[in-house]
């Protein structure tokens, strides 16, 4: 087997271990692009190809993550991170594990550790690698790595939910919200979000959005069901579709430009966080991006001509 070959069988979990400590898919495509690069100059072959590519994709990562926290500091409103249409990696005696770390929820608590904690606990409990390959590709005695992951997980243990919904009941669920969001029906959609139920944008100063997070079922159903008719009326369009793992929508202009993405945070059978994502510059990787200004004008005009 050539080198190519074995970097491209191991690109799907490269990606999915820079995406998890990052929240951007560009930034984890850089980091796997630069560790095949750094695996094609190498002189000798690695003893072990997964070991060395792991190791350096997530060393990559967290040099880039350091910076990026940075810019995350002074960044324009609420940060989330890029939606993810789809994780490439696929472990079947993993597959909750997969699932729950990449959801927009456990990414944001993933933002509360360090880099090094970060990548610990990306590398150890999401992808069960042992401590001594985890040791190696953080730069770490394995002392220290233990330490590191036992701070990860009481830190990502006290922000997590209690009890999950399982798929299932999230795509019933998700069914039942995107109907009544196309009807504009206040009333189902108010039966399917939770008492404190709450709606933030990510814009990042860069497209229209929330001027706040909008609380409170009620708040958030009527909000909803008035803004999609003025949307429809300039042909903006949503298909549901799954994103970081749970369920959402990606919404689209009469083009079919993306305009933005709208996820749902799940539990105990009602919707507790609608995540949405403006922000163009975090959008491009799903298509060619809509212009979110223009189209905010078209709808407070449409807006203005029924008045």
């Amino acid at each position: 087997m050539t080198r190519e070959t074995d970097f491209e069988e191991l690109r799907p979990l490269l990606f999915s271990i820079a995406y998890r400590i990052l929240g951007s898919v560009t930034e984890a495509e850089d980091a796997v692009q630069e560790s095949w690069l750094r695996f094609e100059a190498s002189p000798t072959q690695p003893t072990s190809t997964k070991a060395f590519l792991s190791a350096t994709v997530t060393r990559i990562s967290i040099d880039v993550l350091g910076s990026a926290r940075v810019r995350r500091e002074r960044y324009v409103g609420p940060w989330f991170p890029e939606p993810l249409l789809a994780d490439p990696y696929e472990d079947p005696a993993r597959s909750a594990e997969l699932a729950d770390s990449v959801s927009i929820a456990a990414l944001l608590l993933l933002e509360r550790l360090s880099p090094l904690e970060r990548a610990v606990f990306v590398l150890r409990e999401v992808f069960d690698f042992g401590f001594p390959e985890v040791a190696s590709a953080v730069g770490r005695s394995e002392a220290a790595c233990r330490q590191l992951a036992v701070r990860a997980r009481r830190h990502m243990a006290a922000g997590r939910p209690r009890f999950a919904a399982n798929r299932k009941e999230r795509e019933e669920l998700a069914s039942r919200f995107f109907d009544a969001l196309r009807e504009g029906d206040v009333a189902g959609l108010q039966k399917l979000l939770a008492a404190e139920v709450s709606m933030v944008g990510d814009g990042g100063g860069k497209a229209p959005q929330l001027a706040r997070a909008i609380a409170g079922a009620e708040n958030v159903a009527r909000l909803l069901a008035s803004v999609i008719p003025r949307m429809a009326q300039v042909e903006i369009t949503f298909e549901p579709h799954e994103l970081n793992g749970q369920p959402g929508a990606i919404f689209r202009d009469r083009d079919g430009k993306v305009l933005h993405t709208l996820a749902l945070d799940v539990l105990d059978g009602q919707v507790q966080t609608i995540h949405m994502v403006i922000n163009p510059e975090k959008l491009g990787h799903l298509g060619p991006v809509a212009d979110a200004w223009a189209l905010d004008r078209e709808v407070r005009q449409a807006r203005r001509s029924a008045e």
